[in-house]
């Protein structure tokens, strides 16, 4: 009986826009307007801004540890800007916030969050953003599932998630993306592939070539893009979001990239990571190579540069005030949103703010009459 081919497969891979700012007018035909770039552009720094601005405060120690988004804005910034606001769902890890931000969620919560205040997480009515997620791989499951609910009701809707490569290694990753592809979900899987799982490196934690060749087990279209070429991600991701959205079922886009600071505020990558790696990758910055394609096209200049880094400055500077002028959230916050109706145990810990019984009832040990 002769042998017989039962599968094979490949993994395209997308760049338009080159790290010298050399556009392929061809593949670059009904994706992004002019308009479009300068705008998207103009947000890209403020965005570095308010970044930097966070890493500032951690080291001043008026933040916890805070993971950088440095370098990763273009796949950010080209998935979120495909995206439809107030209809698809964003499911995050914890260096989508140009995403999370251009969907809505105010910018301070996200440094709430880092400093601690549960606040951060409470997503305003209308914006369709999760939290922030810092376990690995779990959030995939979440938007399985939402995806799964808009299938089930009809609603024309897709939810985007988001994980780096070290990620794909967690079982979590594998169930979601089972899932999704045997119920056909409309649910977009976007790996920000930045070469490092804190400190090991890709090749390390894998033995394929590519991220997104992982999919090809669940039978679930994928590409590879570069992840700092802001064109090839948003035309990646318009077609997977859209492809979703009319049944075509789950995809797999692997965004190639680099994390140009630590891991987080509490890493210090020059113990694991070559100095010239980091150098070759500066010179890919998604900032950089738009300003070059801006610029050579006449749409953009110093003036208006010093201009969009003054607006970052000021976003910074009002963000950080937002934050930090928050104010101590009330004590009893961890009882009014936590369940939807307390039981008669919660309410005597809520009145009086003890958990043990003596200072519930301090009557027993007659100190005095028992708190109202």
């Amino acid at each position: 009986m002769p042998t017989r081919i039962a599968y094979e497969g490949k993994v395209e891979y997308l760049q338009i826009l080159d790290e010298h700012g050399v556009l392929d007018e061809k593949l670059a035909k009904d994706t992004l307007s002019d308009e479009d770039v300068v705008e998207l552009y103009r947000y890209m720094v403020k965005c570095r801004f308010v970044d930097e601005t966070a890493f500032k405060l951690q080291r001043a120690k008026r933040m916890g540890t805070y993971p950088q988004n440095k370098g990763q804005e273009a796949a950010a910034i080209g998935s979120g800007f495909a995206a439809k606001r107030g209809v698809d769902w964003l499911v995050p890890c914890y260096r989508e916030n140009a995403a999370l931000w251009m969907h809505g969620q105010p910018m301070h919560q996200v440094f709430m969050y880092w400093m601690g205040d549960e606040r951060g997480s409470k997503i305003p009515e209308g914006v369709c953003t999760l939290p922030l997620c810092v376990p690995i791989g779990t959030q995939m499951l979440h938007a399985t599932g939402m995806a799964w609910a808009f299938k089930m009701r009809k609603e024309p809707r897709v939810a985007i998630t988001y994980f780096g490569d070290g990620a794909t290694s967690e079982g979590d990753f594998h169930e979601a993306m089972n899932f999704a592809s045997a119920f056909q979900v409309p649910c977009v899987f976007f790996c920000q592939n930045n070469q490092w799982a804190i400190s090991v490196p890709r090749e390390q934690q894998m033995n394929s070539a590519t991220v997104a060749q992982k999919a090809l087990a669940y039978d679930m279209p994928c590409i590879q893009v570069d992840g700092n070429d802001l064109f090839a991600v948003y035309k990646a991701s318009r077609d997977a979001i859209e492809r979703a959205r009319s049944g075509g079922g789950p995809a797999f886009i692997e965004a190639v990239t680099y994390r140009l600071a630590d891991h987080t505020t509490a890493d210090d990558a020059r113990r694991y990571r070559d100095s010239e790696e980091v150098d070759a990758w500066m010179g890919k910055d998604p900032l950089i190579r738009l300003r070059k394609y801006l610029t050579g096209k006449g749409l953009w200049d110093d003036a208006k540069q010093a201009a969009a880094d003054e607006a970052g400055r000021q976003t910074a500077s009002d963000v950080v005030k937002a934050a930090e002028g928050a104010g101590v959230p009330p004590v009893t916050d961890m009882f009014d949103y936590t369940f939807e109706t307390m039981t008669p145990e919660m309410e005597t810990q809520r009145r009086t703010m003890r958990t043990h019984s003596l200072g519930q009832r301090p009557e027993q040990a007659g100190l005095r009459e028992s708190a109202k």
